[in-house]
């Protein structure tokens, strides 16, 4: 969960101009489900969490690399 937060928190950070150069990535969402996650302690569905983990991720990780190379 900290580190879904560290991510929505450094996404947060990122320049609009970067963000809107980079649409193939939806950053809205990683910074709300940091939200979500900072905000709901105790109201945080972890099999959606789940899900994410093994549905989306993957995908994120080839996005990522690919904005990095």
């Amino acid at each position: 969960m900290m580190n879904f937060i560290v991510l929505g928190e450094e996404v947060g950070k990122l320049s609009d101009d970067y963000k809107l150069k980079n649409t193939q990535i939806n950053w809205a969402k990683i910074h709300g489900l940091r939200n979500i996650i900072a905000h709901h302690n105790f109201g945080i569905n972890v099999d959606l969490v789940w899900q994410i983990i093994q549905n989306d991720l993957p995908n994120f990780r080839k996005q990522i690399s690919q904005l990095v190379k």
